[in-house]
C-alpha cells in the first residue's frame, strides 16, 4: 500500500490537474523539488509536472480550462503557466540516452518510471501521483525519503552514468548538499558519488562557463557557502574551475616556522562575510581577497613569512579570473577595488589613524567603505583570542575615526570643487597637463586637511599653486 500524503496537495492547481488527468485518460505527477521540500518544510512556488503523454498538449488543456496564459517552449518540450503565486512547469515523462562528447540527450517519450530514472538524485527523484484512485500516493522507487532523512546526496543510478552523461550534476551535488544543510542536518554526498566525481571530474570540459559558473554562483548565495569550496575541492573539481583557489592550499615550514594555510582562512573569511552580508559581489570580494598570496610568498630570515604586495597581486588577477568565469565586468571591478583595499583600514594603525590617512582611504573606498569594513572585519580569524581582541580594537578605532572624518569632511563622495573647465576659463589655456596638476594639488590638499571641502578655500589654494606655475588669470 502507497504512502499516502494529500496533506502537500491542497493546492486548487493540484485539483484541477487530477480533473483534467482523469478526463484525458493520462497519467500525471509531482516530481522534483516540490516533494523534496514539502518533507523539508521548506516553501517551494516551483512545482514540476511530469505526464506520461504530452506535457505540451497537457498544459494547453489546463490552460483552457483555468483561463490562464500558458507559455510553450517547444524546443524543450516544456510548458509553462502561474496560477495564484505559483510557477508550474509540465514536461512530457522522457526516456534519456547520451553521446560521451554532449550533455544534451537524445530523448524519447517514456513512463513515470524512465522519467524518475534519468533525474540527478534520489532526493529529487521522488514523485506525487495526482490520480484519483490514489491521489497523493508517494512514488519513491530510489529510497529518496529515506536519503533526505539521513541528509545523504546520492544517485538513482550508478553515479558514473549519471555524470558522464551529465557533468552539471556534480556541480548540482555538491550545490544541494550546501543548500539544504542547516544546523540541524548536514547533507553530504555519498563516498562512491565522491569517488566517481573525482574520476569525472574532467567531463566538466564538455560544459559551457556559463552553466558552470551559474552553480557557482548558486552556491555564493547559500548561507555556508565555504561548504561548496570544501566540496569541490574533496571531490576534485576545483582545479578544473578555480585553480586559483587550490594555490591557497597548505602550510610551508621552513626554520621551524609555518604560515597559515590560506585556503581555509579564506573559507573562513567568506563564511563570516555570509553571516552578515547577503551580498554575492561582497562574498566574491572574500573569496578572492587573499588570491595574491602564492605569487608573493617569500620567506625571509629573522622576520618568516611575508606575503608582501598580495593586495596589488590579487587585484591585477580579479580581471582575469572574473572575463574567464564570465561573470559581469562591473562585478569584477568592485571585487578587485576591495581585493586592493582590504589591508588598508588595519594598517592605518600601524601608520597612525591621522584624518588625513583616513580622509584617503574613504577617498579611496567611496561608496564601497561599508562593504570593505565588512570584509577587512571578516578578515579577523586568528585563533589567539588576545590577538584578536587587539586587533579588533584597533579596528574599533579605525571605525570610530571614519565616522568622525566622514561627518566632518563628507569625503566619502568626494567631488573636486575645483574642475578642468573652471581652470580652463580662469586662465584661458587649452587642455593639457597643467590643469591635472593644479585638480591633483586640490584634492590632496583637502584629503591632507590643509584646506577644507569648500569651493571658496580651494579656489585660494588653486590660484596660489597656478601662480607658481606661471598662469595668471586672464
Amino acid at each position: 500500500m502507497p504512502t499516502l500524503t494529500p496533506q502537500y496537495l491542497d493546492r486548487q492547481v493540484f485539483r484541477e490537474v487530477s480533473e483534467i488527468a482523469g478526463e484525458l485518460g493520462v497519467r500525471a505527477f509531482v516530481i522534483g523539488g516540490y516533494v523534496r521540500d514539502c518533507f523539508l518544510g521548506r516553501e517551494c512556488k516551483d512545482i514540476d509536472i511530469v505526464v506520461e503523454g504530452s506535457g505540451i498538449d497537457f498544459a494547453s488543456a489546463v490552460g483552457r480550462k483555468t483561463g490562464r496564459k500558458v507559455s510553450y517552449f517547444k524546443n524543450f518540450g516544456t510548458a509553462m503557466l502561474r496560477f495564484q503565486g505559483d510557477e508550474i512547469e509540465f514536461v512530457g515523462a522522457r526516456r534519456e540516452s547520451y553521446r560521451r562528447e554532449s550533455r544534451k540527450p537524445i530523448v524519447e517519450n517514456g513512463t513515470l518510471e524512465d522519467d524518475q530514472k534519468r533525474r540527478d538524485f534520489t532526493i529529487n527523484a521522488m514523485a506525487f501521483s495526482l490520480q484519483k484512485e490514489d491521489f497523493g500516493a508517494l512514488v519513491d522507487p530510489f529510497g529518496g525519503i529515506r536519503d533526505l532523512s539521513a541528509g545523504i546526496i546520492r544517485t538513482p543510478l550508478d553515479p558514473d552514468t549519471t555524470y558522464s552523461d551529465d557533468p552539471l550534476r556534480m556541480l548540482r551535488a555538491v550545490r544541494f548538499a550546501t543548500k539544504l544543510s542547516t544546523p540541524e542536518i548536514s547533507f553530504s554526498i555519498v563516498p562512491e558519488s565522491v569517488e566517481s566525481m573525482r574520476r569525472m571530474a574532467g567531463r566538466l570540459s564538455i560544459l559551457s562557463q556559463e552553466r558552470i559558473t551559474d552553480e557557482l554562483s548558486k552556491m555564493m548565495e547559500t548561507a555556508k557557502p565555504s561548504m561548496a569550496f570544501s566540496l569541490l575541492d574533496e571531490t576534485g573539481l576545483l582545479p578544473h574551475i578555480l585553480p586559483e583557489l587550490c594555490a591557497l592550499k597548505g602550510v610551508e615550514t621552513v626554520d621551524g616556522k609555518g604560515h597559515k594555510d590560506n585556503f581555509a582562512h579564506t573559507l573562513a573569511v567568506l563564511d563570516n562575510v555570509a553571516a552578515v552580508s547577503d551580498s554575492v559581489p561582497l562574498r566574491w570580494a572574500a573569496l578572492f581577497h587573499d588570491i595574491g598570496k602564492p605569487a608573493s610568498k617569500r620567506f625571509e630570515k629573522g622576520t618568516g613569512w611575508t606575503f608582501h604586495g598580495h593586495d596589488v597581486i590579487g587585484a591585477r588577477m580579479v580581471p582575469k579570473i572574473f572575463d574567464r568565469l564570465k561573470l559581469p565586468v562591473e562585478t569584477g571591478k568592485y571585487v578587485a577595488k576591495l581585493v586592493r583595499l582590504h589591508l588598508r583600514p588595519i594598517a592605518l594603525v600601524d601608520e597612525g589613524v591621522t584624518d588625513s590617512a583616513v580622509r584617503r582611504l574613504l577617498f579611496d573606498a567611496g561608496d564601497d567603505i561599508d562593504d570593505l569594513m565588512t570584509l577587512c572585519n571578516a578578515d579577523i580569524t586568528s585563533k589567539n583570542p588576545a590577538k584578536v581582541a587587539r586587533i579588533r580594537a584597533n579596528f574599533d578605532l579605525v571605525v570610530d575615526k571614519l565616522v568622525a572624518v566622514e561627518a566632518k569632511d563628507r569625503i566619502r563622495n568626494f567631488k573636486n570643487p575645483i574642475d578642468g573647465e573652471y581652470i580652463m576659463r580662469l586662465f584661458g589655456i587649452p587642455p593639457g597637463k597643467p590643469i591635472g596638476i593644479l585638480k591633483d594639488a586640490v584634492k590632496d590638499a583637502i584629503l591632507d586637511g590643509l584646506i577644507s571641502n569648500d569651493f571658496a578655500e580651494a579656489d585660494a589654494y588653486m590660484r596660489e599653486r597656478a601662480a607658481e606655475l606661471g598662469l595668471h588669470e586672464k
